[in-house]
């Protein structure tokens, strides 16, 4: 090796290669200011794959036997993984409040109700709707299935082990974590029963062969996800919910994010302390 990786700049062009190379896997998009980012995120895989340069390493990914796991490796590194228990508290008492009970309408208690959290990283949103539907009473009533979906296998590694720091209670009552949670050496494990209750699994949500398995959902949580993506995997990411939705089943989405401008499918519903999209009851015809 010729050059010091430590030292080795990332060009525009690589940058452009790169970030389409990114954007073609998961829909990410990578604006021109997150150049240097990429670069500080990308240079200690260099030293790692043995490469004295970024143009190499590109190649060794777009073309080589090995590159699609150096490819989810990039992924793993650029992507922000960054949530905590009970965020954003107010959305999760509407769903509670107004959401879930218009899904309990005409149905018989052997239907489950089927859950989603897209992008779900380390587990903390699924989990918290496992929490508060049983603290509800609603899964004394009726089953419900919740799947968390994430594209990097390390959270999905840390959330199927159920054991977090104390940033991610920061929003969570204190008689919830004494509930559901055990102090084990410096953080805290959650109990066997909120943990049995969510099926982790790797997916990437721009690959439809990933979620083969989500069909006729209740509910999808994609919230604080689609802010990474471009205007068109926006588009073709909430074609998919809409094909994954039954008729009448709710999407929700982070406080930041909305579907103004976007031409979908989905019909408003504002609820007490803010709004959820919904599939309709019928499909409209041209």
């Amino acid at each position: 090796m010729t050059g010091m990786p430590d030292m080795v700049r990332l060009s525009e062009t690589e940058f452009r290669l790169f970030r389409d190379l990114i954007y073609e896997h998961c829909g990410i998009y990578l604006p021109d200011n997150l150049q240097f980012l990429l670069e500080r995120r990308l240079r200690p895989r260099l030293k790692v794959m043995g490469h004295d340069g970024f143009r190499r390493y590109y190649r060794q990914v777009k073309y080589a036997r090995d590159g699609y796991a150096e490819l989810c490796e990039i992924v793993e590194r650029i992507t922000t993984n960054e949530t905590f228990f009970f965020r954003e508290e107010y959305q999760l008492r509407d769903f509670v409040e107004s959401v879930v009970p218009t899904l309990l309408v005409d149905r018989e208690p052997e239907e489950h109700i089927k859950i989603w959290s897209a992008g779900c990283s380390s587990g903390e949103e699924p989990y918290t709707l496992a929490m508060i539907l049983r603290d509800s009473g609603y899964t004394n009533q009726f089953d419900f299935e919740i799947t968390g979906n994430d594209i990097s296998n390390q959270v999905l590694d840390k959330a199927r082990l159920g054991l977090y720091r104390e940033a991610s209670f920061r929003e969570m009552p204190p008689d919830v974590r004494q509930r559901y949670f055990r102090r084990d050496g410096t953080r805290y494990r959650i109990s066997d029963d909120i943990r049995d209750r969510v099926i982790f699994e790797q997916a990437n949500l721009m690959d439809s062969s990933s979620l083969f398995g989500l069909y006729q959902l209740d509910v999808i949580f994609c919230r604080n996800v689609m802010i990474y993506f471009s205007p068109s995997s926006r588009r073709e990411l909430l074609k998919t919910f809409l094909e994954k939705l039954r008729p009448g089943g709710y999407l929700l989405l982070g406080h930041s994010e909305n579907l103004v401008n976007v031409s979908t499918g989905f019909e408003l519903v504002p609820l007490r302390r803010g709004i959820v999209y919904r599939r309709p009851l019928e499909v409209l015809r041209g």
